[in-house]
């Protein structure tokens, strides 16, 4: 992995790693990966073929998924998923989909080659500097206030900022305990608090700590 040149960013629901990274592959010239997009197309696949309850038909299902996740979209087996991966539903059950250590395998495996094919990139997800990519060139782990993070979700997609504050909460301590690939600070990753940044002050922290590695 040494020779790839990787940015993994990690962080929970709502901390901006999405935004964030999307610019700064824009930034460094390199392509950008939303890992979660690619668990939420797996629920979406799973819940469009009735197997969500059976983890055995689920782990199937990623295998022989045919996924695209790029800047345009995302394309599960042909069908534009983009709006409805974001779906309530959807939400609700991809945690339990990436607790699933088969899926995780299978998808960890296709980050892998994503990377190997563009000799990197920027990626985001919640196991990227843990264990997808730990020697990546930096190891970043973007948080916020979970006040903060439930504001930005309701300004994206509605809904009473109380109660996507109590989801955000319930989802952080699922992703946090789950067996396999937790969410995790990573050793020698970087922490970034994004709460009361902008995307530009954001940006030039994160280039900041480019440049003292350099």
């Amino acid at each position: 992995m040494s020779d790839l040149r990787v940015i993994a960013i990690d962080g929970p629901a709502g901390a901006g790693k999405s935004t964030v990274a999307r610019a700064l592959a824009a930034r460094l010239g390199l392509e950008y990966l939303d890992t979660g997009a690619m668990y939420r197309a797996v629920t979406f696949a799973a819940l469009r073929r009735g197997v969500l309850d059976d983890d055995a038909a689920v782990a199937a299902l990623a295998r022989d998924v045919t996924l695209e996740v790029g800047e345009h979209g995302v394309l599960v087996d042909g069908v534009d998923a983009t709006v409805e991966i974001r779906s309530a539903e959807v939400t609700r059950q991809v945690s339990r989909v990436a607790a699933n250590s088969a899926v995780r395998t299978e998808l960890v495996a296709r980050q892998r080659e994503w990377a190997k094919v563009r000799g990197g990139g920027v990626i985001e997800g919640r196991d990227i500097a843990s264990v997808v990519f730990p020697d990546a060139e930096l190891k970043l782990y973007l948080t916020a206030s979970p006040r903060v993070r439930a504001e930005r979700r309701v300004a994206e997609a509605g809904g009473d900022v109380d109660e996507v504050e109590a989801q955000i909460a319930a989802r952080d301590s699922y992703d946090s305990s789950r067996a396999d690939s937790p969410l995790v600070q990573a050793d020698g990753s970087r922490v970034v608090d994004t709460t009361g940044m902008s995307i530009d002050e954001v940006l030039g922290a994160i280039e900041g700590l480019l440049q003292e590695q350099e």
